[in-house]
C-alpha cells in the first residue's frame, strides 16, 4: 500500500501483545486526525498466564484471544477482521516474537519483515549485520558457547579487554557483565554458561541460546528514537542521554538515569542521527518504530543495538519536554502518515530507576515522602514492597522504584536529582546462613 487512500476503508488498528492507556489515548486522537471511528483491535496470546482483559480497553475495544503456537488457528482468529486493519502495531520488546507471527496473516497493510524482527532481536545477528555493513558503527566480537581454554584464547586474540559479555535473545541487561583481565572473563563466561538455559526459559528469550563477547565501548550513552516508513524515510524524536548504573557506582549496566533535551551541539547531534540511520539500514527497518541505542566515542557515534519499537519511558519523556505523542506517531509512520514531531521544548524529563545496592530483603525506603515534595517530582511507581527480595538488573530483577522528574529550568532539574539522590536509602537485610556447630 503505497498511499493512504487505499486504506480509507479500513478503520482498525491492531495492537499485538497490550494495549496501553496511551494508546487508547492515541486512537482517539487518530479518530480527529482522519475524521472517522477508528477501533482497537487487541490480540493476546491464549497461553499467556495472565489472561485478563487490559485495563486500557474500552466497550469499543475487539480484544482476541488467539493460539499464536498455530498458524491455522492465529489465521481464523484474524481472518474476520483483516480486511479492516489499517495498521498492526507492538509495545516492548517481549511482545516482538508475537507481532512476527501476525505479520504474514496481514499482507495487505505496511509492516517491517520478518526476517528484520529475527534481526533486530537476536543480539548476535544484529552484531554481524552492523559490522558487515560499516565497521566503523560497530566494536569487535565473537560468539562463544563455552569457557574452555581454547575459547578464551581466541576472545582474547580477536576481541581483547575490556570486553563485555551478552547473551542474544534477552532483553535489558540481563547476565550483561564487563571483564577487565582474563580470571575475570572466564569466571563470568562460566557463570553466564551455567545460567544461560534456565534464564532463556524463564524469561522467553529469542532464538537459540548465545553468548555475545564483544569490544567495550568507553563513552557516553545516547538513545533515539525514528519513525521509517515503508519508503526509508526516517524521522527522528529528539536525542535521550542515558546514565547507566555503573556510571554511579553499580555493578550493573541498567539505565539508571535518562534525561532529555541534551546538552549536545547540533553538527554532534546530527552525527548521531547518521550512525542511527546506518542501523536502521543495515537492518532492512521500514514501518515501524525504531528504539537506537548508542555511545559517543572518541572514535566517533557506536551502535550498541537497535530495537523494532519505541523505547522505555519514551511516551511520557517526549510528551512531557515536547509535546509529542509518540504511540500516535507509532500507528501514523505505519498507515503511513507523516508522524507529528514538534521541535518547541517545553522543559526538562528525566526518568530515574532505582536498585538496591546489594542483595537482600526489602526492610525500607528512606526518603520517598522528602522527594515527593520535590518541585520537579511529577510521580513515582513503587515497585517493591517491603518483605521482597531485592536483586540486581543482571539477574534479572525489577527496580525497587521508579521515578519521574520534569522541570521547565534544566538546572533546578539537576538540582533536585541531586536532592533525590541525596534523600534516597533503600534498606535491604541480607540473610545469614546458619551455621552448624559440630559436637
Amino acid at each position: 500500500m503505497s498511499e493512504f487512500d487505499e486504506a480509507k476503508n479500513r478503520d482498525m488498528v491492531l495492537f499485538t501483545g497490550s494495549y496501553l492507556s496511551v494508546q487508547r489515548d492515541a486512537v482517539k486522537k487518530l479518530e480527529k486526525l482522519l475524521d472517522k471511528q477508528i477501533t482497537a483491535c487487541v490480540i493476546l496470546d491464549i497461553a499467556d498466564s495472565d489472561k485478563k482483559r487490559p485495563a486500557a480497553a474500552d466497550n469499543k475495544t475487539v480484544v482476541l484471544y488467539a493460539d499464536f503456537s498455530s498458524t491455522q488457528k492465529l489465521q481464523q482468529t484474524l481472518a474476520p477482521y483483516k480486511e479492516r486493519f489499517l495498521a498492526v502495531t507492538c509495545r516492548a520488546e517481549k511482545n516482538i516474537p508475537l507481532f512476527k507471527k501476525v505479520i504474514p496473516h496481514v499482507p495487505y497493510i505496511n509492516t517491517p519483515s520478518e526476517l528484520s524482527l529475527d534481526w533486530t532481536t537476536d543480539k548476535v545477528k544484529m552484531r554481524q549485520l552492523l559490522r558487515n555493513y560499516d565497521k566503523s558503527i560497530s566494536p569487535k566480537f565473537a560468539v562463544v558457547h563455552d569457557a574452555n581454554k581454547e575459547t578464551l584464547d581466541r576472545i582474547e586474540r580477536t576481541v581483547g579487554f575490556p570486553l563485555m559479555i551478552k547473551p542474544s535473545g534477552l532483553a535489558a541487561s540481563l547476565l550483561v557483565t564487563i571483564c577487565y583481565h582474563r580470571e575475570e572473563l572466564e569466571a563470568n563466561l562460566k557463570n553466564t554458561v551455567q545460567k544461560i538455559n534456565r534464564i532463556y526459559k524463564e524469561r522467553k528469550g529469542r532464538g537459540e541460546p548465545q553468548i555475545l563477547v564483544e569490544e567495550f565501548m568507553e563513552g557516553v550513552m545516547y538513545s533515539i528514537d525514528a519513525y521509517v516508513n515503508q519508503r526509508g524515510v526516517i524521522y527522528y524524536t529528539p536525542l535521550v542521554h542515558v546514565r547507566t548504573g555503573r556510571a554511579v557506582g553499580y555493578e550493573d549496566f541498567f539505565g539508571y538515569m535518562r534525561i532529555t533535551p541534551v546538552n549536545l551541539k547540533a553538527h554532534k547531534i546530527e552525527d548521531a542521527k547518521k550512525a542511527a540511520e546506518k542501523a536502521i539500514e543495515a537492518l532492512g527497518m521500514r514501518s515501524t518504530t525504531c528504539h537506537i541505542e548508542l555511545m559517543k566515542t572518541e572514535d566517533g557515534w557506536k551502535v550498541i543495538e537497535l530495537g523494532p519499537r519505541i523505547g522505555g519511558f519514551r511516551h511520557e519523556m517526549y510528551e512531557l519536554s515536547y509535546g509529542i505523542d509518540h504511540s500516535l506517531n507509532d500507528i501514523l509512520i505505519r498507515i503511513p502518515k507523516k508522524p507529528i514531531i514538534s521541535k518547541k521544548v517545553k522543559g526538562y524529563t528525566s526518568v530515574m530507576q532505582f536498585y538496591a545496592r546489594r542483595k537482600g530483603k526489602l526492610s525500607s525506603i528512606d526518603g520517598i515522602n522528602k522527594v515527593r515534595k520535590l518541585e520537579s517530582f511529577k510521580r513515582i511507581d513503587v515497585i517493591k514492597k517491603v518483605g521482597d527480595m531485592c536483586d540486581f538488573a543482571r539477574n534479572g530483577d525489577s527496580p525497587v522504584f521508579t521515578i519521574v522528574l520534569f522541570n521547565k529550568d534544566r538546572s533546578r532539574l539537576l538540582a533536585d536529582i541531586r536532592r533525590l539522590e541525596q534523600a534516597i536509602r533503600i534498606n535491604v537485610t541480607v540473610p545469614t546462613r546458619k551455621t552448624v556447630k559440630s559436637a
